[in-house]
């Protein structure tokens, strides 16, 4: 089958397909053995710059589950990082930055990116990749508000005060420092487009502590930015946050062509929010995949019945993986998917 004709593509699209594609965020991690065993205890950064590595852990769960869609192994900040902003990933605790951005003197340390020169690593894992898949590759990069909230916080945050207070005391430096990430993200994505990517994800997880305002008026201009770049790639954009059940018509209008929902947002509502001729991905609660199967099939049977058959959805969960799901659940809900999920 040719991929432009794989359920997945064809969903992203909103076009009618014979079953509804299923993929999982992180699912390329540490619920796997195999993972595990490959990728060891070093740095991830170390290991997304192996493309040899990363290729073999992004082809993993493709084998494993047999799933629609395979995502690259790679993270967020890797652009940051690639272009001495001086971030590393901390095992446990996240993304931890050096010397965190306070003001309008540190924008002069975020550069452009030169992705043939400052991640080639990620672009031959892509072009690895895709001599070995038969499913589309995801591509992705984090959102100016979420990286940006890295490098303003220092590492992971629950209030978010630092980048908020930015973002309100100084929005001639917030703005620039948006267009700034903007211009990493788009970079970095035409360039897995180009190597041969054929979807990408835009991941601003942490959007949902904004209010509709704030995100419309600081976050939605740089975003925007992004998708309107990669327009002429002709690739299916998708844009994903956690919490985003506010925001969800708002992340459309910025440009994507499948919005993800998370667990809190019934299907059918997020269908409303988002408008039509727009896909949307989701949206099963990750810690469904805890219990027993005999709790976990109804939860995605609901999944399934709350999309109602209709064109435009791919399935999968409201956020990642969990570290401790027993691989096996996640293979039984693909199945589960793929033989109950009919598009009518």
């Amino acid at each position: 089958m040719p991929l432009e004709d794989s359920p997945f593509l064809r969903a992203c699209r909103f076009r009618p397909s014979d079953r509804v594609p299923v993929w999982f965020m992180r699912q390329a991690g540490r619920s796997l053995p195999e993972y595990r065993a490959l990728r060891g205890d070093g740095s991830i950064l170390e290991a997304i710059a192996h493309p040899e590595l990363a290729a073999e852990l992004t082809l993993q769960p493709v084998r494993r589950y047999g799933v629609d869609a395979a995502i690259l192994f790679s993270d967020i900040v890797v652009p940051v990082a690639s272009i001495g902003f001086g971030v590393d990933v901390v095992a446990g605790v996240g993304p931890v930055v050096d010397s965190p951005f306070s003001g309008a003197a540190d924008l002069g340390r975020i550069r452009p990116l030169e992705p043939e020169k400052d991640i080639p690593y990620v672009l031959d894992a892509v072009r690895l990749v895709v001599q070995e898949l038969d499913v589309p590759l995801i591509g992705f990069a984090g959102g100016p508000f979420t990286v940006a909230s890295y490098l303003i916080e220092g590492g992971p945050s629950r209030t978010y005060a630092r980048t908020k207070t930015l973002m309100r005391t100084d929005p001639p430096t917030w703005s620039q420092l948006a267009e700034l990430l903007a211009d990493l993200a788009l970079a970095s994505l035409r360039a897995q487009v180009l190597a041969g990517a054929t979807a990408i994800q835009l991941f601003d997880s942490w959007i949902g502590v904004l209010s509709p305002n704030d995100y419309r008026d600081l976050v939605l201009p740089a975003t925007r930015r992004i998708f309107t770049g990669l327009a002429d790639l002709g690739v299916p954009r998708i844009h994903f946050g956690v919490g985003t059940g506010e925001l969800l018509s708002l992340m459309a209008a910025a440009g994507a062509d499948v919005v993800g929902v998370d667990w809190r947002v019934p299907l059918e509502a997020a269908r409303q929010r988002v408008g039509p001729g727009r896909a949307i991905q989701g949206n099963l609660d990750p810690a469904s995949c805890l219990a027993p199967w005999d709790v976990v099939a109804p939860q995605a049977r609901k999944v399934l019945a709350e999309a109602e058959g209709r064109p435009g959805h791919v399935f999968n969960l409201g956020h990642g993986v969990l570290p401790e799901t027993d691989p096996d659940v996640l293979h039984r809900i693909v199945d589960l998917v793929h033989e109950e999920g009919r598009v009518g």
